[in-house]
């Protein structure tokens, strides 16, 4: 239509009234199409819709809908989510000047001692002392000013308690959260020979078999072997079973069980980051000398314990096995001791009964450990309505 046309027909107030009636109806058309298309864009695209537009239904009491199912660590629920870190590290950082370029460490080794195997600690820290390792050492004599004439002692981590043992230590000073950063942890005994032994091809090759939990084999020429699986073999770098037809407990080839297969002795076993996490929670807090936790560790291995659990061959160790823990004078202190479980208080030791030398009162306690653990575990599987056992006995 022309604009003359147009002109003229607005003109006319009869023509001028039409054309204004129309022009409404269309306009209310259009909005009715508007609010209609912007009802189903609100339905159909929630999550694009501008904070201000779905603010109303978007809050409820104060907060988004979407905290009610926000899983926050307990007792950080007061804090803005961005701000809480709830891992550590074992790194050591200045106390002034600048923090410097941070070490970049893997894997943590962690070792109970007394200053009477000095020695053969150094040799082992030594082994460890790379940039790619932290070292800690759990001091059960108390004596830690001794060790400072080494180099790698200063940038060592020493945590001290008298009379305590690695797995006391370890539940108190490696929780997950403070080793996360670290991919394996080795938790050794101080009666290790290390000549033959390397930490860096070791993870290597636990890397390449996927083995969450592992140990290197003992030499058996100079070694103190209680288990044979732990016993070098010479044709591979690891073995994940053992196999013996004669005596007590044997193995056969279709035996799934520890201590035949998936299983390592405690005196040097490695973790990986999630093994670890797991093995933790399963010490017992009151039973510090873990007796019975190995046959279990294979509920850790993050899938088949015969296949995720292996002895190293090819990076192998001495283990002397001396008896350090129980055969000191000064440990008059741990059999004085009240123990503060009631359970394993038919099984306590009297004063006077045991000396240190024998070492009679740990061996005693040792078995009573293993008797309870086994107790708890019982109960807890038979008590758990949620839990199915991956490996249940035949």
């Amino acid at each position: 239509m022309k604009l003359r046309s147009l002109v003229s027909l607005v003109k006319d107030s009869t023509n001028r009234r039409v054309y204004f009636c129309n022009l409404t109806l269309l306009t209310a058309f259009f909005c009715i199409v508007f609010f209609l298309g912007s009802s189903f864009f609100v339905n159909d695209n929630r999550h694009s819709i501008p904070p201000r537009w779905g603010i109303m239904k978007t809050f409820q009491n104060g907060k988004p809908t979407h905290c009610k199912n926000e899983c926050r660590p307990p007792g950080s629920e007061p804090l803005p989510k961005g701000i809480v870190n709830r891992k550590s590290n074992l790194e050591l950082t200045p106390h002034h000047g600048n923090k410097g370029k941070r070490k970049n460490s893997k894997s943590l080794l962690a070792i109970a001692v007394g200053i009477k195997q000095k020695k053969v600690v150094n040799q082992i820290a030594k082994k460890f002392s790379s940039r790619d390792f932290v070292i800690m050492l759990f001091h059960y004599d108390g004596n830690v000013d001794d060790w400072s004439d080494f180099d790698w002692s200063s940038t060592a981590l020493h945590v001290s308690a008298i009379n305590q043992t690695k797995w006391w230590f370890a539940k108190r000073f490696l929780h997950p959260d403070i080793v996360a950063e670290y991919s394996y942890i080795f938790l050794w005994d101080e009666d290790l020979g290390v000549d033959h032994f390397n930490p860096k091809r070791y993870i290597s090759i636990i890397e390449k078999e996927g083995l969450e939990i592992s140990q290197p084999a003992l030499d058996t020429a100079k070694s103190e072997v209680h288990h044979p699986i732990t016993a070098r073999g010479r044709k591979g770098n690891v073995h994940r079973r053992i196999y013996k037809s004669r005596g007590g407990g044997r193995c056969y080839k279709n035996s799934t069980a520890p201590p035949c297969t998936g299983w390592v002795e405690m005196m040097a076993p490695v973790f990986s980051r999630a093994a670890w996490r797991c093995a933790w929670h399963m010490i017992q807090n009151d039973l510090i000398h873990a007796w019975g936790l190995d046959k279990k560790l294979g509920y850790c291995a993050q899938g088949d314990r015969s296949k995720k659990i292996g002895v190293v061959d090819s990076e192998y160790i001495i283990h002397f096995g001396l008896p350090t823990l129980g055969s000191m004078a000064e440990n008059k202190a741990n059999e004085e001791s009240t123990d503060h479980s009631p359970e394993l208080a038919p099984y306590s030791v009297p004063p006077g009964v045991c000396t240190s030398a024998d070492r009679c009162g740990v061996r005693r306690r040792s078995y009573a450990e293993l008797v309870l653990f086994q107790q708890r575990w019982n109960r807890a599987a038979a008590s758990d309505d949620c839990w199915i056992d991956p490996y249940p006995q035949k």
